[in-house]
């Protein structure tokens, strides 16, 4: 446990999204998250997530539509 984790908020030390683009040619591995409240950022764009639903991940691929929308809000 670190000492200052109860002076920042809980999104701040719970961790970020492991996002790494895909080399050209490699095949687009799935990034598993629980984090349903993340913000779909421009550069998420082509990538594919698997959101988990309580119950089971659903596999989602982002879109120009998407942006600026939950993740969340893609699965079901």
């Amino acid at each position: 446990m670190q000492p200052t984790r109860h002076l920042l908020k809980r999104s701040v030390w719970k961790g970020d999204l492991p996002i790494v683009r895909p080399q050209a040619g490699k095949r687009v591995i799935p990034i598993k998250t629980q984090a349903r409240s993340a913000t779909i950022l421009p550069n998420f764009v082509g990538l594919k997530f698997q959101v988990y639903n309580g119950k089971d991940y659903h596999e989602v691929t982002i879109t120009e539509e998407m942006v600026g929308h939950k993740l969340g809000e893609f699965s079901p």
